[in-house]
Order: C-alpha cells, then structure tokens, then sequence
C-alpha cells in the first residue's frame, strides 16, 4: 500500500489513529503514550512507501518497538493488569469473573513474564488475528500461536489452583 499523498496519509492516520493509541494507553506509562504514538506515526509517515496494505499491525510493531526503546527494563504488563482491574474490565468479560477471581486473576497475571503477558494481551485485549500479531511481535504466525498455547497454559496453571474456575476466563473470546 504505497501512500503517495498527504490525503491518502491522513486517512490512514484518521483509520488507526485510536486503535494505536488505545494499543499504546494499555501499556505505556501515561505521560510517555503521546510521545510513543506520535513516534508510531512519524515512522509510517517516513516509511509511507513500504507500508503493508492493512498496516494496523505494522503499526502496533512499531509502537511496541518504541515502546522498548522508552522503557528498556521496566515490566510494563503489570500494568496492564492493574489497568483492567481498577477499571472492571473490558465490556466483554463483565459479569464473568467474580471479584474474587479476578484478584486471583490479576495475580497470576503478574506472575507471568512479560512475554506471556504480551502475547495474550495482542490476543484478548488487541483482538488480532494470529498473523497480525506475529507480525507485531516480528515471527511467524505458527510461532505466535506455540506461544499463545503455551501462554495461555501457563495462566491457566498459575490462576487455576486459586480459583473456583477451572480455566481462565479471560482468554475466550
């Protein structure tokens, strides 16, 4: 998808603009997010020639890999999960967990590393295909989908023995 004009720029931008800063919001501390999503745009603007026909996932790389630059060495999936619980949850899980396992569930989230954590959020909270999300995370969709299984296996074992669910909620779609 060669972007040949300011117009056809502005209407990417205009298309994916919320979904990479909702993508950025979840993640990043909230004083560097418009930093982070004016870098994301700033790269499709330079790279506007080379960007794939559906760039969402070009640019949820590219904030994540911004992201990694601005806070090399911090966990910030934790905060993710913070996040989620002070707010209730995303529309589509209320009602679902109890608030007892979603404390349970929140602590085996942490436990998680940050990989597992990045993998299931691209899945439950981004909703993106397997391949669009191997191609944020930069592997194949067979790799991304082993570390999904094994992902959500390892929340399933961390959250399972606490709670009175058998599996994690949070990972149906």
């Amino acid at each position: 998808m060669a972007i040949d004009t300011e117009d056809e720029f502005t209407d990417v931008y205009r298309a994916h603009y919320e979904d990479v800063l909702r993508f950025v919001r979840r993640r990043a501390h909230p004083m560097n997010v418009d930093d982070i999503v004016g870098e994301t745009f700033l790269a499709a603007w330079r790279r506007r020639s080379e960007l794939p026909e559906d760039p969402r996932p070009w640019l949820f790389g590219t904030a994540r890999k911004a992201m990694l630059n601005a806070h090399r060495g911090q966990r910030r999936q934790t905060a993710v999960a913070v996040r989620v619980m002070e707010n209730g949850g995303d529309d589509s899980y209320d009602g679902m967990i109890e608030a007892e396992d979603r404390m349970d569930l929140v602590a085996a989230w942490r436990r998680l590393s940050a990989a597992d954590q990045e993998v299931l959020a691209l899945h439950v909270w981004e909703g993106l295909t397997d391949r669009a999300a191997a191609t944020v995370l930069g592997c194949s969709r067979a790799a991304y989908t082993m570390r999904l299984s094994r992902s959500k296996r390892r929340l399933a074992k961390l959250f399972g023995p606490t709670s009175q669910t058998t599996s994690a909620p949070a990972l149906t779609r």
